[in-house]
């Protein structure tokens, strides 16, 4: 086995145990979090490459992917195998899906931009014909400290002292009507984007011979609204969406599940309040974390909430915004933050 001093400790013991000590070693670029992914390729055996997930404790608890992961496949989702585990010690060892992450595969090949969502469309619509897993629900509670992330991160990072009560009661206000509705609950994967899917066999195929799409990184699965997941990926932080691409695929899943009613303003309202979340977050993860690459996407998830905030339902949160934060930074996509 190749060997590296920015290995982890343990490292050796649990690939020795899970039957890949000879594996050589490839480090992955990691995500926004503590975790770190290594690939371990060998020459005998059957798989003969495996991911390699190392979610230090007490930052990281693998534990909630896993059970995800086991929902998931369950429920005729396609998730990673897992091989071998250690979710004391922070390690999983899974299913390698190859290297076609749905953003870089459309970076290269953007004739296949459409057959892409049309097959990460369809994936949402199975997994909202289950029932809901075994998950925390996604309540007011939880949007509202997701919010909230705006005011803690990106207000002071612009020299901006502003008041959370009203924030709440604007937010309270947008989003409640949703919740006394009662809407269809499904499991809401939280990251459901270009970057957390994988392309599995060939994209370009007939519909009818493309494989289904790969799911990572849904260790945060919640139960909640069937339209925030939708949001995930048609208003990513991490690259354009076109309106009309975006129009189609809301279109496509509408027909595909038979929904109706009020969904469009709830797409909405949550796609307010992730983009209002992903904005403190991504703050968060520059001042607080030292990772800067984050503050480009900014200007994009801020010109999705601005389109968001259009709509009527969000007249509370539209008016809070307009009286609260400068029109030259929500016109700049945020300002700059130093």
């Amino acid at each position: 086995m190749s060997t590296s001093p920015n290995l982890p400790d343990g490292f050796r013991e649990f690939t020795a145990n899970a039957g890949w000590a000879e594996a050589a070693i490839e480090a992955i670029p990691g995500d926004a979090s503590f975790r770190r992914y290594f690939r371990l390729r060998r020459a005998g055996g059957s798989p003969q490459t495996a991911m390699l997930m190392y979610a230090p404790p007490p930052e990281e608890d693998p534990l909630p992917f896993l059970n995800v992961a086991a929902w998931l496949t369950e429920n005729g989702l396609r998730a990673p195998a897992i091989y071998a585990q250690d979710a004391a010690q922070g390690w999983v060892l899974t299913e390698d899906f190859g290297d076609d992450r749905m953003r870089d595969w459309l970076d290269a090949n953007p004739q296949g931009e459409r057959a892409a969502y049309e097959g990460a469309i369809d994936a949402l619509a199975q997994l909202h014909s289950r029932p809901a897993g075994p998950f925390a629900p996604y309540d007011m509670a939880v949007y509202q400290r997701e919010t909230a992330l705006l005011i803690e991160w990106y207000a002071p990072a612009q020299g901006l002292n502003l008041d959370e009560s009203t924030y709440r009661a604007a937010w309270d206000a947008a989003l409640a009507p949703m919740i006394a509705r009662g809407s269809k609950q499904v499991t809401v994967l939280r990251d459901y984007h270009a970057e957390n899917i994988m392309l599995l066999g060939d994209p370009l195929a007939p519909p009818q011979q493309r494989a289904p799409q790969g799911l990572i990184d849904f260790q945060d699965a919640l139960v909640g609204h069937p339209a925030y997941d939708l949001v995930s990926l048609l208003q990513d932080a991490r690259r354009d969406v076109s309106p009309a691409l975006e129009d189609a695929m809301i279109a496509r899943y509408l027909a595909k599940t038979g929904t109706a009613g009020d969904f469009r303003a709830d797409y909405a309202r949550l796609g307010a309040q992730r983009n209002a979340k992903i904005v403190g977050i991504f703050t968060r993860l520059y001042k607080r974390d030292g990772k800067p690459r984050y503050l480009d996407m900014i200007p994009r998830v801020w010109a999705a909430m601005e389109r968001d905030l259009a709509h009527p339902a969000l007249a509370p949160v539209a008016e809070w915004f307009a009286a609260n934060i400068p029109s030259e930074l929500r016109q700049t996509g945020g300002g700059t933050i130093a």
